[in-house]
């Protein structure tokens, strides 16, 4: 068993204890975040004279023959080791002897394993990004493409009045670009470096955190040892970031559910995002929407459970604290594969443009907009409310929408509809009508395409 710390003890630990305390299983997954800390840690310790320039030399050479080693498969990460750090240190060690036992001068596995943890989620923070940005940038498309696609808007899952596919989509893409604005502000807000803090009161070494922080990226170091290796807030704000992403996906993936159903039919699924039945061959089933949608539990669940872990932990350290990296590690892992995977199935899925205006129709969307008509003809609202509400009936009896009655049936119930009320009733008018910004409304529509369009070059 490689250990760090076993010149107190006396005898072995019991091997049951060792695995159940050990973290290499898990977080092998920043190796080269602790490799790169390392780098950075052996260049201040020189740049301050605790190091010689040739033992530093030596160290990075070391380090960086260890990481080719991984990477190239001529060395193994195993369980021999308690975790990673253990792993990187022993292998120095054994390639370059005494200097390899220097690396760890100034600090603790605590204020370590705090850099690693956040110059792994610095990465992991782009890479969300970059998935999210993708996904934007279909919806982008989506919604020029689809200004004057007119399909039902919804309340209660009723069909209330006429939008535009342009502008569902935009309801969306508000959502994801408020999820990468999220992941900015946390990133900017733990970008701080822990390194230098040692196992919570700092070090006696005259060490340089500024230098430090300066190679690895950082705006400047932690300013309390402390807190410093006792600070998990980021990785709570990042799942509940991620928890919000899952729960528009989750929100998006239920309505493509619904469109995707022989009852609406408004889109259909790539086969390649599509799964069938191994009992009945008629199916073609929305498993990509479905498992996103279930997924959003998973990372649910990490939330939950780290804040359930941080709640009663005294400062500064605690073992407690380990429980951080897996449900963080496969939180994130779910995401980014939900956001991959969601982005083709919208990206390649077909649109049913007929489907969706004629669900409009026969919704009778457009009821406002009749009882609109009313009081631009000197009806009180009220009188009108009930007009259209017997109309909505009558048409209800006869599986007719109101674009279907005759105009001689509209005047039975009021002789104040003229020839006009069709126009007034289209789903083109009653859409083009709204176009105040933020409406469905194909000039509102241009302006929101126009300023979304600023938002991608700015982040591009």
């Amino acid at each position: 068993m490689a250990q760090l710390w076993g010149g107190r003890f006396t005898k072995e630990t019991d091997q049951l204890v060792y695995n159940f305390n050990a973290s290499i299983g898990f977080d092998q997954k920043f190796f080269h975040q602790d490799v790169r800390g390392s780098i950075a840690h052996v260049t201040m310790l020189a740049a301050v004279g605790i190091l010689t320039e040739d033992e530093k030399t030596e160290i990075i050479d070391g380090l960086n023959g260890i990481v080719k080693d991984v990477d190239e498969g001529r060395l193994e990460i195993t369980g021999e080791y308690e975790d990673i750090h253990s792993f990187v240190e022993a292998n120095l060690i054994d390639q370059i002897g005494e200097p390899g036992k220097k690396l760890h001068t100034g600090r603790s596995r605590n204020d370590q394993v705090a850099l690693d943890m956040k110059l792994y989620i610095r990465d992991e923070i782009k890479a969300v990004q970059e998935l999210l940005l993708d996904l934007i940038k279909v919806l982008h498309r989506l919604m020029k493409e689809n200004i004057h696609t007119y399909m039902p808007g919804f309340t209660h899952l009723q069909k209330a009045q006429p939008i535009t596919f342009a502008h569902h989509m935009g309801a969306y893409m508000e959502m994801f670009k408020r999820d990468y604005s999220r992941l900015t502000d946390i990133y900017h807000r733990m970008n701080l470096c822990p390194i230098g803090s040692g196992a919570l009161a700092g070090t006696t070494y005259p060490l340089d955190r500024e230098l430090t922080a300066k190679l690895l990226d950082f705006d400047g170091p932690t300013l309390n040892s402390m807190d410093s290796v006792a600070d998990r807030d980021y990785l709570i704000e990042l799942l509940s970031a991620c928890s919000t992403i899952m729960m528009h996906l989750s929100r998006f993936s239920e309505e493509i559910i619904i469109w995707n159903s022989n009852e609406y039919q408004f889109v259909e699924l790539d086969d390649a995002y599509s799964t069938g039945s191994s009992i009945m061959p008629q199916k073609k089933n929305p498993d990509i929407a479905e498992l996103v949608r279930g997924k959003t539990g998973r990372v649910y669940g990490a939330l939950t459970s780290l804040l359930t872990t941080m709640k009663g932990i005294p400062l500064a350290y605690n073992k407690d604290m380990q429980e951080d990296k897996e449900l963080t590690f496969d939180a994130i892992d779910t995401v980014k594969g939900c956001l991959a995977l969601f982005t083709g199935m919208i990206d390649t899925m077909t649109l049913r443009k007929d489907r969706m205006e004629e669900s409009a129709k026969h919704g009778f969307t457009n009821a406002t907009d009749a009882a609109d008509y009313l009081v631009g003809h000197g009806v009180a609202f009220r009188d009108a409310h009930g007009i259209v509400g017997q109309l909505v009936l009558y048409c209800i009896e006869k599986n007719i929408s109101l674009d279907d009655m005759t105009l001689e049936e509209y005047q039975k119930i009021s002789p104040v509809f003229k020839e006009d009320i069709y126009e007034a009733i289209s789903m083109k008018t009653c859409v083009e009508k709204r176009d105040t910004i933020g409406a469905p409304g194909p000039e509102a529509m241009e302006e929101v395409i126009a300023i979304n369009e600023a938002y991608l070059n700015d982040l591009v």
